[in-house]
C-alpha cells in the first residue's frame, strides 16, 4: 500500500477531469506532478506541486489552478482538508482512517510491505568489490561490498532480477607480482632467507600460501628460473587469494552469483570480437592523441595508436585500446568484459567503483553506449574513502596485511551487522568516518544502536505481554481495534510507516540504498518518542494488563514498526535485534 502513489493518482485523475471540463487545456505533461511530505509537518500530511508545474504550459496562474484543484480534491473522502499555500502549492490533510489502513497493510504484508514491481523483472547486473586478487580485502573494499550488496537487495525488493558479480582482475601484471611474492614465501618455507623488494607484497597473509605451495610441489621449484614456475605459481596464488576474498566476503554476509575472470578474455578472441564490433560501427581508428592538458610530461611524444572514438558517446577524449607496440591497453579488456555483459542480455548495468576510478566513468559509459547502441544504461557508483578511528586516534594498519586495515579487522572488532549499517549511514560518494568506539555506543547518536533498540524494545514488550497472557500473535494483532490509536505521537508513527513504500521506490529508482538507513533512523526516532511519551502519559504505554483491547491495538502499531525495520534491515543485510545486551 503506497499511500503517496494513491493520492498522486487522485491528483492526476482530478487534473484529467479539469481537462475534460475545459478548466485546463488538454495535452499537459503530468510526469513532474509530485505528491510528497511537506517540509513542515504542521502544514499538512502531503503536498503537491501540480499547479506550479502546470501553470506555464496551461498559461494560467498557479494559484488559480491550485484553488480549483483543491476544491475538487476536497470532495474525496480520503481528503479531510485542503489549503493553498504560497504561489500555488497545495497542502493536504488526510482522513485518519487512512493511517489505520497503512498499519493493517504492514501487518498483513509482513516484511513484504513496501515491496514493489517497478523493476518489472528486468535483468540488472550489479558488479562490485572486484578487487585485485593479490591480498585480503581492505576497508575501502568493505564499503564497496556493503554498498553493492545493499543496492542489489534493494533492486530485488523493487522487482528487478539481479545478478551480483565480481570481476577478478587476474589478467594484469599484478598477478605476476603476486606469484613472485608467493615464491619468496615458498623459499622462506624451505628455510631460505629472503628479502621483499619494492613492488612485492610483504604481508603475512602470504606465509600460509607459500607453505601450502611447498606442501604441494615440495622442492620442485627450488633453484629454478622464473619461466619454470611463474605460470603455475600465479594460478596457485590467485586461487588461494580468491579463497581468502570469498571467506572475507562471507564474513560480511556477501555472496556473489558470478565470479568473472579477466584472464578468460585473453587468448580467446573475446577482446578482438568486442573491438571488431566497435570497428563495425565506425568507432575504431588509427590516430594520434593530443598531449595531456596542463603540464606536458617530458617523455611525452605523439605516436599513432588504435583509438576508440568514445567522444561520439559522451567522453571528453578518444581512448587508446591498443598500444603502439601492439599490446592491449587496460581499457581493452574492460570493453570486452562489458561487451560480454551486454551480450548476456542484461537490461541495465551498474558498476560500483572506488573513488580512485572516477576517471573511468565517462569512458566506460561511452563503451557500453556504443556496444549496445544506447539500449543498455550503465550507472557507475563511486564509493568514497573511509577514515577509521579508535580511541580518538586514526586506526593503524593491519600487521597481517602489511599496508592497510583489512575487512576482517573491521568485522572482528564490531561484527558484520554494525559494519554494514555504518557503511550505509552516508551517501556512497561522501567520505565516511568510522569510529570503532562510537559505533558501539548505546546512544541516540549511534544510528545502529537506535534502530536495533527500537526493534528489540518492541520484541521485549511483546514477550512481556505474552507472558501476561495477552495474545499478541500477528493474526490477532491484525484484527486489533486500531481506532483506539488517536494520540498525536501514535499518528506520527503511522505517518512515518506510510512513507516506507515511497522511500523504497525513490531509493530503487536512484540506486541509493543509504536512504533506507536514514529512513529507519527516523522511523525508530518516532517509535522511541512514543515510548518516552508513555512515561508521562500512562495510557500510551504499550502494555496495560488491565486493558487487553487497548494493549493489542498499541502493540499492533509497534509491531508494524518492527515489520518495516525488518524489511529495511533485510535490504541492508543486517539482522534485526531481538534483544539488546
Amino acid at each position: 500500500m503506497n499511500l503517496f502513489s494513491e493520492i498522486r493518482e487522485l491528483v492526476i485523475d482530478t487534473l484529467g477531469k479539469m481537462q475534460a471540463s475545459g478548466e485546463l487545456p488538454k495535452g499537459l505533461e503530468m510526469s513532474n506532478v509530485a505528491v510528497e511530505p511537506p517540509r513542515d509537518s504542521a502544514h499538512g500530511d502531503m503536498a503537491t506541486n501540480a499547479a506550479m508545474v502546470l501553470a506555464k504550459a496551461a498559461k494560467m496562474k498557479p494559484r488559480d489552478i491550485a484553488e480549483r484543484l483543491g476544491e475538487l480534491l476536497g470532495k474525496d473522502e480520503r481528503i479531510s482538508k485542503v489549503e493553498v499555500a504560497g504561489p500555488g502549492f497545495l497542502n493536504l490533510r488526510l482522513s485518519e482512517s487512512l493511517w489505520l489502513d497503512v498499519v493493517r497493510a504492514a501487518l498483513d504484508s509482513g516484511i513484504d510491505f513496501g515491496r514493489l514491481k517497478i523493476g518489472d523483472g528486468k535483468r540488472v547486473n550489479v558488479e562490485y568489490v572486484s578487487a585485485n586478487p593479490t591480498g585480503p580485502l581492505h576497508v575501502g573494499h568493505t564499503r564497496g561490498a556493503v554498498f553493492g550488496d545493499a543496492l542489489a537487495s534493494l533492486l530485488d525488493f523493487v522487482g528487478f532480477n539481479v545478478t551480483r558479480e565480481y570481476y577478478i582482475n587476474d589478467g594484469g601484471s599484478q598477478v605476476d607480482v603476486l606469484a613472485r611474492s608467493v615464491y619468496l614465501r615458498y623459499l622462506e618455507a624451505h628455510g631460505r632467507a629472503v628479502a621483499f623488494e619494492d613492488g612485492t607484497y610483504p604481508g603475512d597473509y602470504l606465509i600460509d600460501v607459500g607453505l601450502a605451495l611447498k606442501n604441494k610441489v615440495g622442492d620442485a621449484y627450488l633453484e629454478q628460473p622464473e619461466n619454470v614456475w611463474l605460470a603455475d605459481v600465479r594460478e596457485f596464488a590467485t586461487e588461494a587469494m580468491m579463497d581468502l576474498i570469498r571467506a572475507d566476503l562471507k564474513s560480511l554476509g556477501v555472496e556473489m552469483d558470478v565470479f568473472y575472470s579477466e584472464k578468460s578474455l585473453y587468448g580467446t578472441g573475446r577482446i578482438e570480437e568486442a573491438l571488431e564490433t566497435l570497428e563495425g560501427k565506425g568507432l575504431i581508428y588509427e590516430g594520434v592523441l593530443d598531449p595531456p592538458k596542463g603540464k606536458v610530461p617530458e617523455d611525452w611524444e605523439p605516436r599513432e595508436q588504435t583509438l576508440f572514438k568514445s567522444t561520439e558517446h559522451g567522453d571528453d577524449v578518444d581512448r587508446p585500446v591498443k598500444k603502439s607496440d601492439g599490446g592491449w591497453t587496460y581499457f581493452a579488456p574492460d570493453i570486452a568484459y562489458h561487451y560480454d555483459k551486454v551480450s548476456r542480455g542484461f537490461d541495465a548495468l551498474i558498476d560500483v567503483f572506488g573513488a580512485d576510478h572516477s576517471g573511468y566513468v565517462k569512458r566506460m559509459k561511452a563503451a557500453v553506449s556504443a556496444l549496445s547502441d544506447g539500449s543498455v544504461p550503465l550507472d557507475i557508483k563511486l564509493t568514497q574513502l573511509v577514515k577509521l578511528y579508535k580511541d580518538g586516534q586514526p586506526f593503524k594498519m593491519s600487521k597481517r596485511a602489511g599496508t592497510f586495515v583489512t575487512l576482517r579487522d573491521v568485522v572482528d572488532l564490531v561484527g558484520p551487522d554494525v559494519t554494514r549499517f555504518v557503511m550505509l549511514t552516508r551517501k556512497n560518494d561522501a567520505a565516511l568516518d568510522f569510529d570503532f568506539d562510537k559505533v558501539l555506543e548505546q546512544s541516540k547518536e549511534n544510528p545502529v544502536f537506535y534502530v536495533q533498540y527500537a526493534n528489540a524494545r518492541v520484541k521485549s514488550t511483546m514477550r512481556k505481554a505474552a507472558k501476561a497472557g495477552i495474545d499478541v500473535s500477528d493474526e490477532t494483532l491484525g484484527l486489533a481495534n486500531l481506532a483506539l490509536l488517536t494520540d498525536s505521537a501514535q499518528l506520527e508513527v503511522m505517518k512515518k510507516i506510510s512513507e516506507w513504500p515511497r522511500l523504497v521506490e525513490i531509493a530503487g529508482r536512484t540506486n541509493e540504498p543509504h536512504r533506507v538507513a536514514f529512513y529507519l533512523y527516523e522511523l525508530s526516532s518516532a517509535l522511541h518518542a512514543l515510548y518516552n511519551k508513555g512515561y508521562e502519559v500512562p495510557s500510551l504505554r504499550l502494555l496495560d494488563e488491565a486493558d487487553v483491547t487497548a494493549t493489542q491495538a498499541k502493540i499492533a502499531l509497534a509491531r508494524a514498526v518492527t515489520v518495516v525495520i525488518s524489511a529495511g534491515l533485510g535490504i541492508l543485510g543486517v539482522t534485526p535485534a531481538e534483544e539488546m545486551r
